[in-house]
């Protein structure tokens, strides 16, 4: 009989359980999918010269600060350049719409499935009016600002017409690989759409860090400094999405026949930062779909002086890099982690008492019904107030730090780069060992 070394066995086991519950097919899904994405993003779009646009970006900060988000996408000019940004834009709108709209809130919160059904056919509708608007400023830009990206033998109607046309139909595209990946893969499709665009401009900003160090010896202990501070803010990242407030919940036994059941205390843990890395991802894009338009369009040749003044005024106080992008920033990221704690299904508090009272579990010290709904409230509250300030002060640190050291060139893997890096990687893990969980039962009833 053949023997196998302790290594061997680990090997053996890891790829059996890669099996259970199908998480290997998901795994090579979310894999595929991703390499589909990363080719789409270097196919540029018919009659663009790419590197004389490389070169017009490499000058344009919030290019430069999209383009990351797009992986590389929109640097290209590819068929993909608008990103999962449009269907990330729609979401948000439409969940704020259900907030305000009874009729939609019918939908999300008590038609079930069927209407959450319909809540996403409303968002893909709009992604595709969001998509058609950012294409054509887009074109406008491309048209009136970087001619020179444009070879001069295509007719310019052609070109735009076909863009546009080409852009939205590229964003459809990747929204449905999202879905997809959210559907049949491990993790949050668009998330990790993201997150692979974030990884893949990692060796670039390495380089050209690399380059002003070596130019300027004087920026190294800079430079040891700023890695020493991303380091630490990933370890509060970490700890932000993982740590939670445990409330004890205690049980009532049930005696059926000769045998007890219940009586075991158990608890609801109320997550520091609910929302995970969606609030960053959705101010993101709150604060990116004004000041993209505005930064194109201010650059375009308007006729009226004033208009264009005021344009190019409002573009750059709302730079990446400008004070007022960054106190938005901060309030927008408060306000986005307290409003999707609100509309999380299982964090809400008159239903949470509602289920507790009905099958007769309580909180010690606190009535059931509304005073346990209050109490789980105010919890709530604190835990959200303390996720969403910690986030919302983390995400400052690391580009704040970037211009105290003078390392500017790892400006663009700030810390809202870290954030969702860091938070999708953690979704992926939980998820994983959520599909090996049967695995962990099996061996239990085994034993």
């Amino acid at each position: 009989m053949q023997q196998y070394t302790p290594n061997q066995q680990n090997l053996q086991a890891m790829l059996s359980n890669l099996n259970i519950a199908g998480l290997k097919t998901k795994i090579l899904f979310t894999l595929a999918m991703i390499m589909v994405f990363r080719l789409c993003a270097q196919l540029p779009l018919f009659g663009i010269d790419a590197k004389n646009f490389a070169n017009m970006a490499a000058t344009n900060n919030l290019i430069g600060f999209l383009d990351m988000f797009s992986g590389g996408a929109l640097g290209q000019v590819s068929i993909i350049a608008l990103g999962i940004g449009p269907y990330i834009t729609a979401s948000i709108i439409i969940q704020l719409l259900a907030v305000v709209i009874p009729q939609l809130e019918q939908l999300q919160k008590e038609e079930g499935e069927a209407g959450r059904r319909k809540l996403s056919q409303y968002t893909r509708i709009f992604t595709i009016f969001i998509a058609a608007l950012q294409a054509f400023v887009f074109v406008l830009y491309l048209v009136r600002t970087a001619r020179a990206a444009i070879m001069p033998d295509v007719n310019i109607v052609t070109f735009a017409v076909g863009s546009i046309v080409i852009l939205t139909a590229g964003s459809a595209f990747t929204m449905w690989m999202a879905e997809l990946m959210t559907e049949r893969g491990i993790g949050n499709g668009a998330s990790m759409l993201i997150f692979c665009g974030i990884i893949s401009k990692i060796p670039f900003y390495a380089g050209q860090t690399a380059t002003l160090v070596k130019g300027n010896s004087s920026l190294q202990p800079g430079l040891l400094l700023l890695l020493l501070i991303f380091f630490a803010t990933m370890i509060f990242i970490v700890i932000l999405h993982e740590a939670a407030r445990k409330v004890i919940i205690v049980n009532p036994r049930r005696q059926v026949g000769n045998k007890v059941y219940g009586g075991t205390n158990t608890y609801i843990p109320f997550k520091l930062n609910p929302g995970g890395v969606m609030p960053i991802i959705f101010a993101i894009a709150i604060l990116l779909f004004p000041t993209t338009i505005l930064g194109l369009v201010g650059q375009a040749n308007i006729s009226n002086e004033h208009l264009r003044d005021i344009i190019i005024y409002i573009s750059n106080l709302l730079s990446p890099s400008g004070f007022a992008y960054n106190a938005i920033y901060f309030i927008l990221i408060v306000l986005l982690t307290f409003f999707y704690a609100s509309i999380i299904p299982n964090l809400q508090p008159k239903e949470i008492a509602n289920n507790l009272k009905k099958y007769g579990s309580s909180i010690p010290g606190i009535k059931p019904g509304r005073p346990t709904a209050e109490a789980l409230d105010k919890i709530l509250s604190k835990t959200t107030f303390i996720g969403a300030f910690g986030l919302a002060i983390v995400a400052l640190i690391p580009s704040l730090a970037c211009k105290i050291t003078g390392i500017t060139t790892l400006q663009g893997i700030g810390a809202t780069s870290l954030i969702i890096m860091v938070g999708v990687a953690l979704d992926f893990i939980n998820q994983v060992r959520t599909n090996l969980l049967p695995k962990n039962y099996e061996s239990f009833l085994k034993q």
